[in-house]
């Protein structure tokens, strides 16, 4: 399990503001994505749209979709294409990686929020932020990583919730000002050799499954019998043995199996909703008294176990039914081969080299008052609605299998 979950007292970590640090690191940015993460180019598409708003001094959210790691610093070229610096809400796990992960994160903008309670510090921070103008401001609405470059996950409300409390507080400013959310849809375009990249790590991961290499089948039916494997595995280990139906049937029933206890014992019963959003209620009643520290050994051990599962269960929901076909795009095939390997190892191997799409969308503006009577927040409806489009425009504009160049 990656190391998301920290058992310390919370204490909110505030972005530096200064511009050194940015400028420095611009003159590295590029070098950075292609040796850590395999960015060996990149198009900004919309920056009209952004350059619009800003000229206009609106208070700007950078809405983005979380499909990769490397997204944060992703958004830094952004800032170079368009003479910008920018703050980012970050989860506080981040910070808590090494001392030097925590001090170029605050010297880049970045600022803490605590996902597994409430944050009031953060979200000021945030309203702060819109309602000066100084900069813009990026939150990831998904809140968490996907690995899904196809498709957006669910959305967290607080997006709205943040901009509309800036929107209340410019809106009686002297002269009054707007707040705007653009998002922003990320796209990585997979231009290597497939095979080349992805076959060691399928051997791998085969060797530890006690297989022979699965060499002999395509890459599309080798992945996704590693896949079924995996499950099977799983539900030997929660559920006794494999179980019957559709693989998609087998591992939503799983996630329940694992969950619907713990709301049991935590929530007083199981509870609606996706899973990202159960998984975090789940978080927010466990943790405390890791935290305080005032529980036994074997308590603290029994906790950590069901933090586990939650961590399990989460992985679980980010394969979507489907994403994987012989028709799929190179990315798909990248995507899910990294989950296994992330899923079985913690990390995660360079496929390389892969070129970012940044498309910017144009500004959805937010009312100092929530619309009544709406199902769900209509702003955070309009914003899914543009990012879903924008990444769906983009996977058309790369469908299908591609050979190497």
């Amino acid at each position: 399990m990656l190391r998301v979950i920290i058992d310390e007292p919370y204490q909110f970590i505030p972005p530096r503001r200064g511009k050194f640090w940015p400028w420095l690191c611009q003159l590295f940015l590029s070098r950075h994505l292609r040796t850590v993460h395999g960015i060996t180019g990149y198009e900004c598409r919309g920056l009209d749209l952004l350059n619009d708003s800003l000229r206009a001094g609106h208070g700007i959210l950078l809405a983005p979709n979380h499909c990769r790691p490397s997204d944060p610093m992703a958004m830094g070229i952004l800032d170079i294409e368009a003479d910008i610096y920018h703050y980012t809400m970050a989860s506080w796990h981040v910070f808590k990686q090494d001392r030097w992960t925590s001090f170029l994160v605050r010297r880049l903008g970045g600022f803490s929020i605590y996902r597994e309670g409430m944050d009031r510090a953060a979200l000021n921070c945030s309203i702060e932020i819109l309602e000066t103008a100084e900069r813009p401001l990026v939150v990831f609405p998904e809140g968490v990583i996907s690995r899904c470059n196809d498709r957006l996950g669910v959305l967290m409300d607080g997006t709205a919730f943040l901009a509309r409390a800036a929107a209340k507080k410019r809106a009686k400013a002297k002269p009054p000002g707007k707040t705007v959310i653009h998002p922003v849809a990320l796209r990585y375009v997979f231009e290597g050799d497939l095979e080349s990249s992805l076959t060691p790590v399928l051997s791998e991961i085969e060797h530890r499954l006690s297989w022979q290499p699965q060499s002999h089948l395509p890459l599309v039916e080798r992945i996704a019998k590693i896949g079924a494997a995996l499950v099977c595995l799983k539900e030997i280990e929660y559920l006794g043995r494999p179980q019957p139906g559709s693989l998609h049937d087998r591992v939503d029933r799983l996630i329940d199996h694992i969950l619907e206890p713990l709301e049991q014992e935590w929530l007083d019963g199981p509870q609606p909703g996706v899973v990202v959003a159960r998984v975090k209620n789940l978080r927010t009643a466990i943790l405390p008294d890791l935290v305080d520290g005032d529980i036994g050994d074997s308590e603290r051990d029994r906790r950590w176990r069901q933090l586990a599962d939650c961590y399990l269960a989460q992985q679980l929901f980010n394969y979507p039914p489907g994403y994987i076909t012989p028709d799929s795009p190179p990315e798909r095939l990248v995507e899910t081969v990294e989950r296994y390997e992330e899923d079985l190892t913690d990390t995660v191997s360079l496929h390389e080299p892969l070129k970012l799409i940044i498309q910017i969308g144009e500004a959805i503006e937010v009312g100092p008052e929530r619309v009544r009577g709406e199902q769900g927040d209509p702003v955070m409806q309009e914003l899914e609605q543009r990012l879903t489009e924008m990444l769906e425009q983009l996977a058309t504009e790369f469908a299908g299998p591609r050979p190497a160049d």
